[in-house]
């Protein structure tokens, strides 16, 4: 499966197989799998369809990554001060989470700085949060730099770290001061073989090293909050497992995975008990993203092809 994954994650970033791939139906069928739509409207339906089967926890993005003007940064910005509208207006336990290449970073960082707390701040009056993703490690220095200088002003901002990372036990280290909130994830952008961890097997038991830490800052009650983005049933089972050892309630962390990825799994942990939200993706840049979760799970290929055939 290393090759598939390889494969899959070079075509991600091929702007000729992007073109091809917007032109065909079967490519646009087999995406709505992990998506409702390509709008606001077809994300919120999906929120309330959802809390009709017990899950009625989500965030809530808007897909789309390296705009390359400042107005665009500006009109993603504007976007989600909508989103955040419509959630306080319709009273959803929903979330955002927002890419720093989606706001400008490739642009000025002062002004993706002071276009997230700006989010920041609105999502702080509706008790929402903010997470922001972590893209590839070219943008991982300044992602770092820009959660830390909003968490200094605000508890209600979220940050994701990838376990096939080498570097991510040192960065994680270096945020424990903080009492972050921390959503981990295995990764899954094309990197360097001297940045990426290769074998699954050893990105598993990173995730996990990386989990107990997690679990570790939660339970000293000092307002670090851990979110444990994964869809792979054992992964869930041992997080789990390492919780209860440490004597920490079902409540106390949350499980976070995808729009139409182990729908079953997120019902049972609901209806057990545990914390689940499902991040909701919308919008009409979906190739790149929808590459990269074939590649974070290469049997999932066979939905693509099941829909071609």
């Amino acid at each position: 499966m290393g090759f598939t994954r390889e494969l899959l994650l070079w075509g991600s970033e091929n702007k000729w197989l992007e073109n091809q791939a917007g032109r065909r139906s079967f490519m646009r069928k087999a995406v709505q799998r992990f998506m409702p739509g390509e709008d606001i409207d077809a994300a919120v339906d999906a929120v309330g369809a959802l809390s009709e089967k017990g899950i009625s926890r989500t965030i809530l993005t808007q897909l789309g990554e390296n705009v390359t003007e400042a107005a665009e940064a500006d009109a993603v910005a504007d976007h989600y001060r909508d989103v955040l509208g419509r959630i306080g207006e319709g009273g959803l336990d929903a979330d955002i989470s927002l890419k720093p290449t989606q706001l400008g970073i490739d642009l000025d960082f002062e002004s993706v700085y002071a276009r997230y707390k700006d989010l920041v701040q609105r999502a702080d009056e509706l008790g929402r949060l903010v997470a922001v993703d972590m893209e590839s490690t070219a943008y991982a220095d300044p992602t770092l730099e820009l959660y830390r200088r909003l968490r200094a002003d605000h508890s209600n901002v979220v940050l994701c770290l990838q376990a096939y990372l080498h570097r991510t036990k040192d960065d994680l280290a270096s945020l424990l001061p903080l009492s972050p909130t921390i959503r981990l994830v295995k990764g899954a952008y094309k990197e360097p073989h001297d940045l990426a961890i290769r074998r699954k097997s050893d990105v598993d038991a990173n995730f996990l090293e990386l989990a107990d830490t997690l679990l570790e800052a939660v339970g000293k009650g000092n307002g670090s909050r851990a979110f444990f983005g994964t869809h792979d049933p054992r992964m869930v089972v041992e997080v789990n497992k390492r919780a209860e050892a440490a004597g920490l309630p079902k409540d106390s962390y949350e499980f976070q995975m995808l729009y139409g990825i182990q729908r079953e799994l997120q019902t049972r942990l609901a209806g057990d008990g545990y914390l689940m939200r499902v991040l909701i993706s919308y919008g009409e840049s979906w190739y790149p993203w929808y590459m990269r979760r074939l590649a974070e799970r290469p049997a999932n290929v066979w939905f693509l092809l099941k829909n071609i055939f």
